[in-house]
């Protein structure tokens, strides 16, 4: 069972605009919806629908928490969140025909009594992978990912910011930084595909067993103990990038959970981050014939 930390969860608040922003104008419009979000969360979801058995936990309050708690359990998503006094952050992401504007919040703060009731939740369960994955919320820091890694026998997978995975010191089963988090995590210049595969080299060498960095129009590479492979991007009209890493994140675990290679992992990331590319928000596309694509796509050594 793969088991999702989102520290600092949120709900995710999209709308879509038919003419861009101006200054000093209202902007209307009927195109907004509000999803469960943070990036764990979404891993969770995107493995529900690869049928993998995941259970989403993290920090939760208000009446944000509730209603993320709420919109999981209506989409058949196993959660155990602990509940905190403050409230669950508001993301909100504007889309207008030919720009994206994001606008995250901070989150509310975590004390030490709620880290203790993350690992002990996470104990209950049992898991045999443990995603950490998402921004951490004020009051902590990457020092809670360690902590987390070296409370249970569970292997430990982290998707958080660069700064972050510079500092941890405990053993990690696999990173996913997106082009600037590996940019910030190893001080390299990723603006190649050659300068890609030295940072993830390096970074690999910092605790991680494997490195699976998502490089947009690039596709995606993974590092290993044997080699460096680089999946393309498959050709898709891209509607919004919001949970395109978190897909990624998705294909790579649910492929490795079924026994997969790591070549096959990594074009199962590239297939699924592809698909849901192709639709707006956080909402979850059919996954269901993303095996057809793994077949017709390679990953190529280096």
């Amino acid at each position: 069972m793969i088991l999702t930390v989102t520290l600092n969860p949120a709900v995710d608040h999209t709308v879509e605009l038919d003419r861009e922003l101006t200054d000093g104008t209202v902007a209307r419009t009927d195109g907004s919806q509000f999803d469960p979000g943070g990036k764990g969360i979404n891993v969770s979801k995107y493995l529900v629908e690869q049928d993998i058995q995941t259970i989403a936990t993290g920090f939760v309050g208000d009446f944000l928490g509730q209603f993320l708690q709420e919109e999981l359990t209506g989409s058949d998503i196993l959660t155990d969140f602990v509940e905190i006094s403050g409230c669950t952050r508001l993301n909100t992401t504007i889309l207008t025909p030919n720009a994206e504007f994001k606008i995250n919040q901070d989150g509310p703060i975590i004390d030490d009594t709620a880290v203790e009731s993350i690992i002990e939740t996470i104990k209950r369960h049992s898991p045999r992978t443990v995603v950490i994955a998402g921004s951490l919320p004020p009051g902590v820091g990457p020092e809670i990912i360690d902590r987390v890694a070296e409370a249970g026998s569970w292997e430990v997978v982290v998707d958080v910011r660069g700064e972050a995975l510079r500092t941890l010191e405990a053993e990690y089963a696999l990173c996913k930084p997106n082009r600037e988090e590996l940019a910030a995590a190893t001080g390299e210049d990723v603006g190649s595909l050659e300068g890609a595969f030295s940072a993830v080299r390096s970074l690999r060498e910092q605790g991680f067993e494997r490195v699976v960095a998502s490089l947009g129009e690039d596709g995606a590479i993974m590092a290993t103990s044997d080699a460096v492979l680089h999946t393309p991007a498959l050709d898709v009209d891209v509607v919004d990038t919001v949970g395109a890493g978190d897909a990624l994140l998705s294909g790579v675990l649910a492929e490795r959970h079924r026994g997969g290679t790591d070549e096959t992992a990594l074009c199962a990331g590239v297939a699924v981050a592809s698909r849901v590319v192709s639709v707006s928000g956080t909402s979850v596309p059919l996954l269901d014939d993303v095996s057809v694509n793994i077949e017709e796509m390679s990953a190529i050594a280096y």
